[in-house]
Formats: structure tokens, sequence, C-alpha cells
């Protein structure tokens, strides 16, 4: 176990019947780091973060979180991560700020911190605004700013802004940039948007039929594209996409 690491995970393996979702997978995330999951559905990315995140324990392997393992851990770990899912429920007739302090109280957070956040997301006017009333992108800005609210170490996103027009997925984007520049957070960031990825993260994992195929910076993944067998035009810049096809033979969203 590294004590520089935020997240390790060691040879972790997870199987539901007859399916292997995980298959030996090792993992190591530095802190401040923001690392991207890529994988076409059924690759075994939400079971890896699923079991990072305490929901599911893996059937071997080992994970560590800051130097711990949720076995006896688990008070200590729920406080230090954030999470926001791809589709988040709230109760529709509290507004935005009666929201905000909701789940603040569940880590005796006061006001102050609830007056940053929502100046983070940028809804201050929407303050008063019923939650059933907000926009797709604003309730996703929403559910982020839940997930920042007790100043996680480790943040998890899954598809958190799949769905939403490109000005809503930018000005996640924006929120996310600015938490990356002034805090030292690390990110685990699943996205079938390869712009997304390359926008957010300086370190990506592609993930397939449970097994890494591929990991690295981008810089390092691209350079490697022109030893693989399929090349893209020449006069076309070199994508994640492009990296992507050529190592599973198909598109992220198939």
């Amino acid at each position: 176990m590294d004590s520089n690491l935020v997240i390790e995970v060691r040879d972790v393996r997870k199987s539901f019947k007859t399916v292997q979702a995980v298959r030996g997978i090792d993992l190591k995330i530095a802190p401040g780091q923001f690392v991207a999951l890529l994988g076409p559905n059924g690759a075994g990315k939400t079971t890896l973060v699923e079991m990072i995140e305490g929901i599911q324990q893996p059937d071997s392997g080992d994970i560590f979180i800051m130097g711990k393992t949720w076995k006896g851990n688990e008070d200590y770990l729920r406080r230090i991560i954030g999470l926001s899912l791809q589709e988040t429920h709230f109760i529709d007739k509290l507004n935005v700020w009666e929201t905000l302090r909701l789940f603040a109280s569940f880590f005796s957070i006061g006001k102050e911190r609830c007056e940053e956040v929502i100046r983070l997301i940028a809804l201050e006017e929407k303050r008063k605004a019923w939650v059933v009333n907000l926009s797709g992108g604003q309730r996703q800005r929403l559910a982020l700013g839940i997930s920042l609210l007790n100043k996680p170490k480790i943040l998890l996103l899954d598809e958190p802004t799949t769905g939403l027009d490109p000005n809503a997925r930018r000005e996640i984007w924006a929120i996310l940039r600015k938490l990356k520049d002034e805090s030292q957070t690390s990110l685990i960031l699943t996205t079938h948007y390869m712009e997304e990825a390359e926008q957010l993260c300086d370190y990506i994992v592609i993930i397939d039929q449970g097994q890494i195929l591929k990991e690295g910076t981008i810089t390092a993944l691209l350079g490697e594209i022109r030893d693989l067998p399929v090349k893209p035009v020449e006069t076309r810049k070199i994508t994640l996409d492009d990296l992507f096809i050529n190592l599973t033979g198909r598109h992220l969203h198939e």
C-alpha cells in the first residue's frame, strides 16, 4: 500500500453469476489527479466505481482509500467522498437553498458552506426556485454542488453531463476546472463524451470486458496511436475517439 496515493486498487475481481464484470484491475490515483474511466456499456466501469464507493464488495483483491479499506472505516470514508450520479432525484417541493441545507445537515455543515457552494454552482438566482422547476443543467449543477458540500478529498462522477445540451455541459466543466485549480480533490469521472475526458482529465483509463486495455496521460496515449493497426486520416487531428476505436473496434456509444 502506497501512503502517497488517494486510491489504490489491487487485482480486484467481481463476478455476477456467470458474468465476470471486473477481471483483475489495478489502478492508482494520486492526490489532485483527475481520472477518466472510458468504456462501452457493460465494460465494468460502474462495477469498479461501485466497489470504490463501497456499494459493492470485490470477490477478491484489495481497495485502499486514503490508506484504509471500507471494513471498519465506513463513517470516515463516507465523509471524505463526494458522489454525483447520472440521474439524481430530489424532493420536488423543496427549493434550491432548502435542498442544499438538507444535505448539509447530514454532515453537520453550516450555512456558510452552503453559501459558498451555491455561488460555485452559480444558482444564487435560483435560491428560492423549486427543484421541480429547474432545467436539466441546473439540476445537475445542484447535484454536483451537493457532492461538494463536505469538501471531499475524492469526487466520483458517473456520467454527470449525459443528456445535457452543450452549454449546460460546459457549465459543469467550468465548475470542475475551478475545483481542480483550487483544491487537491481527486476525481474519477465516467463519461461517454471523449471531449469531456480530454477537457477535464489528466489521466485516461480505457476499460472493456472487465479489464484495462490502456491507461496513461492523454499525450502519451495519443502518441501511441500511430503504432496501432488502424490509423485515422492523416489530415485530421488524432483524438481519444480514434484511440478507443482502435482498441475496441467500436464507438463508445455502441
